[in-house]
C-alpha cells in the first residue's frame, strides 16, 4: 500500500451522523418497538418489539411472509413503518432530519441475498463501490482498501481486476462480503448469506462472517433459513411470526427452544402450530 494508507483510512471511515458509535452497555444498539406496517389489507408487522446488544450477532428466523424481510427494511429506513419506534444508539431515526439519516446508512453495511454486483464493474470497484460514490476516497485509495478487504475473505489481489462474471458462487458471496465491510459499518445485515452455497461453502462464509464481524466489533443481524448457519453466525435468535416476535432466546437453544414455534421450524418438522395455521 501508498504511504497515504492512513490519510485513506480517515476518508473511508463513515459519519456518525450525530450518534454515538459506541452505545452503552444497557442501551442496544437496535431497539424497536410497536412497529407496524401493512401493505394495503394485509398486516406484514403487527408491533415487532426486538433489541440487539451492541456487538451481537442476531438472526431473525421465519417463514415466508412472516415479516422478517419487512423487519429488515424498517431498520434500513427503505420502508416507513405506521406505527413504533426505532432506535440505533437511543436515537429514534424515524425522526432525524433526512441529511442524518444518510449519514446514519453510511455506518451500515449489507450483504444481498444474491450478491447483487455490477458485472460492468471490476472487482475492486464493486468492493468500494459505496465510498467511490459518496467521494468518500480516491481511486487509488479504493484500489488498496479493496486489496485489504479481499484478503480478509480470502481472495487474492488479482481477483479484483476481474469480472464478477468470472467468479464462481462462493467467490461472487466472498466478494459481496468485501463489500459489506469496506466501509466499516458499525451494524451489518446479512440476507440469506449462505444461499445457493454448498454445505462446504456455506461453512466457510459463515466463518468468514464471524471473523469480519469480530474484527470490525460491528452489530450484525441476519435473516437465514439454514438452521446450521444461524448456530453458525448468530449469538442470539428471533422468531417472528405473523408481525410479531414470538421467541428469542440464544441461537445455540434452536431447536430444542422449549416454544413449539421456534421448534418446528428448526426442526422442519410437518406437524406443528404454524402448518395448523396454515390449513385454515
Amino acid at each position: 500500500m501508498s504511504n497515504g494508507s492512513d490519510d485513506r483510512r480517515a476518508q473511508a471511515e463513515p459519519s456518525t451522523g450525530g450518534l454515538s458509535r459506541s452505545a452503552m452497555t444497557n442501551t442496544p444498539k437496535i431497539r424497536m418497538r410497536g412497529v407496524r406496517k401493512a401493505f394495503g389489507p394485509k398486516r406484514v408487522l403487527d408491533g415487532v418489539d426486538l433489541d440487539v446488544a451492541a456487538g451481537q450477532g442476531m438472526v431473525i428466523l421465519g417463514g415466508s411472509g412472516s415479516g422478517k424481510s419487512v423487519t429488515i427494511k424498517c431498520i434500513l429506513g427503505l420502508i416507513e413503518p405506521e406505527e413504533g419506534v426505532i432506535e440505533i444508539d437511543g436515537v429514534d431515526v424515524l425522526t432525524l432530519p433526512r441529511r442524518e439519516r444518510e449519514a446514519l446508512g453510511d455506518r451500515i453495511g449489507m450483504l444481498f441475498q444474491n450478491g447483487a454486483l455490477f458485472d460492468s464493474l471490476p472487482v475492486w470497484e464493486n468492493v468500494c463501490f459505496k465510498l467511490l460514490a459518496q467521494n468518500r476516497i480516491t481511486r487509488a485509495g479504493a484500489r488498496d482498501r479493496a486489496v485489504e478487504v479481499l484478503a480478509q475473505v480470502g481472495l487474492a489481489e488479482t481477483v479484483g481486476d476481474l469480472s464478477p462474471a468470472e467468479l464462481s458462487g462462493g467467490m461472487q458471496k466472498r466478494v459481496a462480503l468485501a463489500r459489506a465491510i469496506a466501509a466499516r459499518p458499525d451494524i451489518i445485515f446479512f440476507d440469506e448469506p449462505t444461499t445457493g452455497l454448498d454445505p462446504i461453502m456455506g461453512a466457510v462464509i459463515d466463518g468468514l462472517i464471524v471473523d469480519c464481524v469480530t474484527r470490525l466489533g460491528a452489530t450484525a443481524v441476519s435473516i437465514t433459513h439454514d438452521m446450521a448457519s444461524a448456530r453458525r453466525i448468530g449469538e442470539t435468535a428471533a422468531m417472528i411470526h405473523k408481525g410479531r416476535i414470538v421467541w428469542t432466546g440464544p441461537a445455540g437453544n434452536l431447536g430444542h427452544s422449549g416454544n413449539a414455534m421456534v421448534d418446528q421450524f428448526a426442526n422442519g418438522q410437518r406437524e406443528g402450530p404454524i402448518q395448523m395455521e396454515l390449513r385454515r
